[in-house]
């Protein structure tokens, strides 16, 4: 039995599941500088594209097209759904997940909560997809 802390385990990368399909780790910054400069219509493309990610590899979840709809209708709803879903996601791979759906409250703090979230549930996708052989991107 190992006696380790669940950090050492993390360090440890992953072996691909060759069935499932990894997300793309996203450059959090650059996300970051579209979504500013394109005054908020990135946010549509990255819900619809981590949405997409997350379905793809659990076979389970709204997908692209329905995170990208829940964002135009009532964006902090996407806050929500998706913490939710990453935090399954680490807990089918029986790991502790680092973020809940209890993150979207962060929402009612305006602009630094949404900062705050992005930043969280963006460094935890990325942290699960490299950890199972995904490249880090450089780019969206």
């Amino acid at each position: 039995m190992y006696a380790g802390s669940m950090s050492d385990i993390q360090r440890v990368p992953r072996q691909p599941i060759p069935d499932r399909p990894l997300g793309k780790a996203r450059s959090i910054g650059l996300t970051i500088v579209l979504t500013i400069v394109t005054f908020g219509i990135w946010t549509f493309f990255w819900s619809y594209q981590t949405g997409e990610d997350l379905k793809k590899y659990r076979g389970d979840g709204l997908g692209g097209v329905a995170y990208a709809i829940i964002n135009f209708l009532f964006s902090p709803a996407v806050m929500f759904l998706m913490a939710d879903e990453v935090a399954k996601l680490y807990e089918d791979a029986g790991e502790e997940p680092p973020i809940t759906a209890v993150w979207g409250f962060w929402f009612l703090l305006p602009l630094i909560g949404n900062l705050i979230w992005y930043i969280r549930i963006q460094n935890s996708l990325n942290t699960f997809w490299t950890m199972r052989g995904a490249p880090y991107a450089k780019g969206v």
